[in-house]
């Protein structure tokens, strides 16, 4: 089952699928899981990733655009073909397995977003933003109302190993953040073994709270805050 784990390398689409320092995976959240209600905001009051302007990375000009389904199904699909990406997303097959994954969350409450990322006009990762709170994620980590959560792979072998996983990170993070005011953090939960999806997080920012045993994979929650931690 997909993970948390970010597939920075090879064609992908919540590590060898992530770029040097991330790797392909995503993560356990799903679409129509709800945890409790907030208390203020809804999960669709703001705007959606969609809506959020491009913003400028060392790499090219960067932006998220929700995935339609059918006409993205042929990419993700290939993405998840590809071998880095399908050892840890777990989505290798026809369109069809790629559909059954996507389409809930297309065809959802907006708690959960896919999305294409576009480098300088070109598709090139696959992102899913999600609320971490309202997920199957829930039971096995402290949450805290409007945590947000991110999936995302590489989905091509040349944005893999040099740092653009790193880059991108920051940048959606630094998104989400600012157009999710009521959320105090961003996390992600990839596969342990994973190890350069981690160190891309750890790059961007992540720290690493803690390990969890999720269905189908030992995790690392990695929690980037919106403000620095106190030191204990």
């Amino acid at each position: 089952m997909p993970t948390a784990d970010t597939p920075l390398a090879g064609a992908a689409p919540p590590a060898s699928a992530v770029a040097e320092d991330e790797a392909p995976g995503p993560g356990i959240a799903r679409a129509g899981h709800p945890g409790p209600d907030p208390e203020d905001a809804s999960p669709v009051a703001d705007a959606p990733p969609g809506d959020w302007a491009p913003v400028p990375t060392p790499h090219g000009l960067f932006r998220l655009r929700p995935v339609v389904l059918p006409r993205d199904l042929a990419l993700l699909t290939a993405w998840m073909n590809d071998p880095e990406v399908a050892a840890f997303w777990e989505l290798a097959g026809p369109p069809a397995v790629t559909a059954a994954h996507v389409r809930p969350q297309t065809e959802g409450d907006g708690r959960s977003v896919p999305c294409l990322g576009l480098l300088d006009g070109r598709p090139m990762s696959y992102w899913e933003i999600y609320r971490a709170d309202h997920d199957v994620l829930t039971p096995y980590y402290p949450a805290r109302p409007h945590d947000i959560g991110v999936h995302l792979l590489l989905g091509g072998g040349t944005d893999r190993g040099r740092g653009v996983g790193t880059g991108l990170l920051r940048a959606v993070t630094s998104l989400i953040l600012a157009h999710r005011p009521y959320a105090t953090r961003v996390l992600a939960e990839p596969d342990v073994r994973n190890v350069r999806s981690v160190a891309a997080f750890l790059r961007a920012g992540y720290r690493k709270d803690r390990e969890l045993d999720l269905p189908g994979k030992r995790a690392a929650l990695m929690i980037r805050d919106r403000a620095p931690t106190s030191p204990a």
